[in-house]
């Protein structure tokens, strides 16, 4: 890739500058996400909403956490823009018969059936940001969504939360899956840090020591997809391998994914005990390294493939610009912990990588997908549904690794 430029070295004044204005210019961009009633639109190319899809619990949670994060940056309008997100969330997405969230609305005003864990969990996450961000109601949100979490997600039992509930919650799919469970650990961290409930941070261990099982078992690939009794099923989707939610074989993305979270709750819970801790510091390297070494530059381009088979050979080779995100927060979090160079050298390729082909300099924003040959594509992830990930990784490179983002931003705990 060439001479790397000093703004794509981490710990730079000139990497720190780009990082911020590349946030700022997010949080421009979704400035038009509210619908009337609250639910976030999913934004077009442009930032434009889509206003024919589906209003989505999980993309407005994310855009109410996004902007609460953007309080503490100071950036103008988030005071306005969280709470309208809080609106959606208290008001259209909110079940008020059966409990919970609806998974959605259509742009008719129908609901879309099911409710699932995976939206229940940005919940937790954009009430938990809220009550930081100081917003009315949130506290509220924020009380409802974990009781209703604790009631019918999360299996004290097993140590896992289950997947997907009727609109009713009568019944439960046989379906158990980890991309939920790895955003219920992010949640019940940020909950954790929020209330100083430590359940919530012993229950996201409770689910680590799950996956540390499972990937171990599996190379440092780690399966995603498992029957009712929490056995992988590592042939689920083989015919329909780019699933946007659930697709066929490993997913590198998570991998990374997984490995960030993992060192978040090891430092976080391991505070004296550099023994207990280095357990799971040894984990998160795996994982990383193992998703890295066979998904970055595995088909002679720069770019992170989405998916592999359990050998780590390329099966869906698009790239998703959360799987980068992902890549610049844990390559950035695994350096600062281990000061080891290959992170270091990591973290500068996928900038300059994020700069030259996944940031939208003329319409903002990211790219949310490009085809094996870094042109920009749609068949997965159409337009720009949400920040979350992007700006996330405009502040975890620059803010302590043992606290959840958004009391890592309010309290100013940078490096």
């Amino acid at each position: 890739m060439g001479e790397i430029s000093r703004k794509y070295l981490i710990d730079t004044q000139e990497n720190a500058e780009f990082l911020k204005e590349m946030g700022e210019d997010l949080l421009r961009f979704g400035h038009r996400f509210p619908s009337p009633g609250g639910g976030s639109y999913y934004l077009g190319d442009d930032g434009t909403p889509w206003t024919d899809r589906n209003r989505e619990t999980w993309i407005t949670s994310r855009m109410v956490h996004v902007y609460s994060l953007g309080t503490f940056l100071g950036h103008p309008g988030s005071e306005e823009l969280a709470d309208a997100g809080l609106k959606g969330l208290k008001g259209e997405l909110h079940d008020k018969v059966n409990g919970g969230w609806y998974a959605g609305l259509t742009a008719d005003g129908e609901i879309v059936p099911n409710k699932q864990c995976y939206a229940h969990a940005f919940v937790i996450l954009a009430a938990s940001s809220a009550v930081l961000a100081g917003r009315p109601g949130a506290q509220e949100l924020l009380d409802e969504a974990l009781k209703l979490y604790d009631e019918r997600f999360w299996n004290e039992e097993e140590g896992l939360s289950c997947d997907t509930w009727n609109t009713e919650f009568t019944v439960l799919d046989d379906y158990r899956g980890l991309n939920a469970n790895m955003h219920t650990v992010e949640a019940f961290l940020a909950a954790a840090d929020v209330t100083g409930d430590e359940k919530y941070r012993v229950r996201a261990g409770r689910i680590i020591d799950h996956v540390a099982v499972w990937a171990s078992q599996n190379s440092w690939r780690i399966p995603e997809h498992f029957t009712k009794d929490w056995v992988a099923d590592l042939e689920c989707n083989k015919e329909k391998p780019d699933d946007q939610f659930k697709p066929y074989g490993a997913t590198p993305g998570h991998g990374i994914e997984w490995s960030r979270l993992i060192t978040q709750w090891a430092l976080s819970t391991f505070k004296d005990d550099k023994d207990g801790a280095q357990k799971y510091l040894d984990l998160a390297e795996n994982l990383y390294c193992r998703a890295v070494d066979d998904a970055w530059n595995a088909d002679g381009a720069p770019g992170i493939v989405y998916t592999t088979d359990w050998e780590g050979k390329p099966v869906v080779h698009d790239r998703m610009h959360w799987t980068l995100a992902e890549a610049i927060n844990t390559s950035s979090v695994l350096y600062h912990v281990t000061g080891k160079q290959r992170y270091a050298d990591d973290y500068a390729e996928f900038m300059q990588y994020l700069d030259e082909k996944v940031l939208d300099h003329v319409n903002g924003s990211w790219f949310h997908q490009l085809d094996q040959n870094n042109e920009v594509i749609g068949t997965v992830w159409p337009g720009k549904s949400d920040l979350y990930h992007a700006l996330q990784a405009t502040l975890i490179p620059r803010y302590q690794a043992d606290l959840s983002i958004a009391p890592a931003v309010k309290g100013g705990k940078t490096l």
